[in-house]
């Protein structure tokens, strides 16, 4: 049996009933980031490896993944999302950010979290610089884990746990209003 090639009215019949019946399977564009964002609205961020990524007034309906050895600095934006980093250099969340999920920043050097919303957790693990997390306001938790730069907790808002633990040194802060229980290390914080 021989077939027959399909028409292009009939391809775009196809695609157009294919997006009709799985309207969900919309794909999401990924923005990479090297230089200067200002107030516009984009879908993911990427900040690729050994590059500075500013976000200034900047929405990102998805997440921000900040690559080995970059820097992502956000200034009064917003993010639907997570914002993950795993060895980056610097993570400066900041000035009236909001983030719909959870920020990590895992195996980097440094990261501040100042006067920013966040609706799920932030997470500071085995990272090597200084550590910065003040006067936010945090839905979940605030877990600071066997970071050795030094981690300053400060004035923020937590309406989960506040948990230290295997830091050297020890966090430093305090005024912290924590609606779970502040635990280990973060004890008298």
């Amino acid at each position: 049996m021989m077939l027959k090639p399909i028409s292009g009215v009939a391809m775009t019949l196809i695609g157009l009933s294919t997006s009709l019946m799985f309207p969900h399977l919309v794909m999401a564009e990924e923005i990479t980031c090297q230089g200067n964002l200002g107030a516009i609205t984009v879908d993911n961020v990427k900040v690729p490896q050994g590059k500075i990524c500013t976000l200034k007034g900047t929405t990102v309906k998805g997440n921000i993944v900040v690559e080995r050895s970059a820097t992502l600095n956000a200034i009064g934006a917003k993010v639907n999302g997570n914002i993950q980093a795993e060895g980056a250099t610097l993570v400066d969340v900041n000035s009236s950010t909001t983030v719909g999920g959870s920020i990590q920043v895992k195996q980097g050097s440094a990261a501040r979290v100042v006067s920013t919303r966040i609706t799920g957790d932030v997470q500071f693990e085995s990272n090597s610089g200084r550590m910065v997390a003040n006067q936010n306001q945090i839905g979940g938790n605030l877990q600071a884990f066997q970071n050795t730069g030094g981690v300053t907790i400060r004035q923020n808002r937590i309406n989960g746990n506040l948990q230290c633990k295997e830091n050297n040194p020890s966090p430093t802060g305090g005024g912290n209003i924590v609606q779970g229980s502040k635990e280990d290390q973060c004890a008298r914080l």
